[in-house]
């Protein structure tokens, strides 16, 4: 699912390639969380362009989000529209994708993220056939407990045998039925962690549907009461999703 909540990046002409990762709290403060992004370096170093970039989220970072995808596209964004590269959005996701495929940081998120919604893609890569489920403005719950290397899981024979196994097949009938094929493929992905196990099987006594976040260790939850089931586990963060993808803003001083 592509939600509202994302990454917004700030870019500037600079002497040498530089890259501040940041996280807003919900109290507003803003926290450096890295000083370094390798697919983002990665891609200034493709368009040959040097800049300082600051990227902003309010999410946590590795946690499942895809926020890897989200950070590429706004940053790619503001340098097409800094340097005047023409990239355009089609350029700005072919970049972005290859970033992250590169750098094992996901395979999907920025075609999904091209537009709204909930996805299923149906084929690989950045123009492989997605069917979408609109769904701008639904509310998603979710809580989570911490990362979970992506580039370890995809760098893994074993793991990703194990998660070719759990596909579903099919693309889901509508938003129920996506919440029952994303935890069917958890549980058979041998992905779950007994901290998101106890979550989900609180999720499952309340009636509310949940699954665990990908890659993350984290539970997103869908439905009234969704908020008091998973308050226990952790900050609760509300999402919503988004009718629409990625998009440029202005100029910024």
């Amino acid at each position: 699912m592509v939600i509202r909540q994302g990454v917004t990046a700030v870019a500037d002409p600079a002497r040498a390639r530089q890259v501040v990762v940041s996280r807003r709290s919900p109290e507003g403060n803003l926290s450096v969380v890295a000083t370094t992004s390798p697919p983002v370096e990665y891609a200034m170093e493709r368009l040959g362009v040097t800049a300082r970039v600051t990227t902003e989220t309010a999410l946590p970072i590795g946690a499942g989000f895809g926020l890897s995808a989200a950070a590429l596209l706004s940053t790619l964004s503001a340098l097409d529209h800094l340097f005047s590269l023409a990239l355009g959005p089609r350029g700005v996701a072919d970049l972005a994708h290859e970033a992250e495929i590169v750098h094992r940081t996901g395979l999907g998120d920025v075609a999904a993220c091209r537009e709204g919604g909930f996805d299923c893609r149906k084929g690989a890569g950045i123009e492989g056939e997605i069917l979408r489920i609109p769904a701008g403005g639904e509310e998603i719950t979710a809580v989570t407990f911490g990362p979970i290397s992506t580039p370890q899981v995809l760098s893994s024979a074993k793991a990703l045998a194990r998660v070719d196994r759990a596909y579903p097949g099919r693309c889901p009938r509508d938003i129920a039925d996506f919440f029952r094929l994303s935890r069917d493929f958890a549980e058979k992905s041998g992905c779950i962690t007994p901290r998101v196990r106890e979550g989900l099987a609180a999720c499952d006594r309340a009636g509310i549907p949940a699954s665990m976040t990908m890659l993350g260790e984290g539970i997103f939850a869908w439905g009234r009461g969704a908020g008091g089931v998973l308050a226990p586990f952790g900050e609760i963060l509300f999402l919503e999703v988004s009718d629409a993808g990625f998009s440029a803003g202005e100029d910024l001083p």
